[in-house]
Formats: C-alpha cells, structure tokens, sequence
C-alpha cells in the first residue's frame, strides 16, 4: 500500500508513473512466461504494432515502441529467427525496410490473443471503466505537459 500525501508534487506523479511501467512490464513478463509464449515483453511490444498495422517501416515501430534502432534491429532479428516477420524492401524507397507479420506470427497472434485479452479484462474488472477512462487522459495530460516543455 502506498503512503497518500495531501499534495501530490510533479515528480511524485513521475516516480508513481515509472513504478507502475515497471509493473506493467514485470506482469506482462511474467505472463509470457507462464505462457510459454518464448518472446519477451519488447518482442511483444512489436508484433502488437504489426497486429495493428502490417507493411510500416522500421523507423515507425521504433517510435511506436519507443526503441532506438539498434535495439530495434536486434528484437526484428529474434522475431526473424522465431519466423513471426519478415523485412521488405519499400518499393518507394529502396533504403527502407518494410515489416510484415509471416503466417507464424498471425497463427502466434491467435494463439496469444485470448490470454492477452484475459489480462486486460481482469485489470478492467479491478479498476472499472471509469478509472481506466479517468487514468487515460491524466496520463494524456502529463504526456502533454512534459512533451510541452
């Protein structure tokens, strides 16, 4: 249980925002693991980007996912290895590569889905619609102060 402060101070708000995304991570870690999904959370944070959006450059997953290239390049290589993507050239530029789901990553993607989606409905059950809502745009509005500075 966390101590509450009658004022809460800008950094208080950062620090509980870098617990909870420690958090996050560490649960859904955990739950690829139980899963024996064989990925791990950054590898997730990438097929979850292409089960929205197939064909996007390797430039647009790393600022979806919030990872430097060479990061990048090395989850794109494991997720190769494991046959989930696959790279293309960009027909509009030959100097970009292009991501694509394989038939391995959708059958992945149908495979995990349900366990993903019990995750999210039980974090739903806990919270409740309104707090989740609530939560969203407090963390669109500090978003948006920090990027405004």
């Amino acid at each position: 249980m966390t101590e509450k402060r009658e004022n809460a101070t800008p950094r208080d708000c950062i620090l509980q925002l870098i617990r909870t995304r420690m958090a996050s991570r560490q649960a859904m870690q955990k739950l690829l693991k139980n899963s024996n999904a064989g990925i791990t959370f950054e590898m997730l944070q990438v097929m979850s980007c292409l089960w929205n959006e197939q064909g996007i450059s390797q430039q647009t997953l790393a600022e979806r996912t919030a990872k430097d290239k060479a990061c990048l390049t090395s989850l794109m290589s494991n997720l190769e290895r494991k046959g989930y993507v696959c790279r293309r050239e960009d027909p509009k530029d030959r100097r970009n590569k292009l991501v694509y789901l394989t038939d391995e990553g959708e059958a992945f993607h149908q495979w995990i889905a349900p366990t993903l989606a019990a995750y999210y409905e039980r974090l739903e059950e806990i919270l409740g619609t309104d707090k989740l809502k609530q939560t969203e745009e407090l963390l669109k509005d500090l978003q948006h102060a920090i990027e405004s500075y």
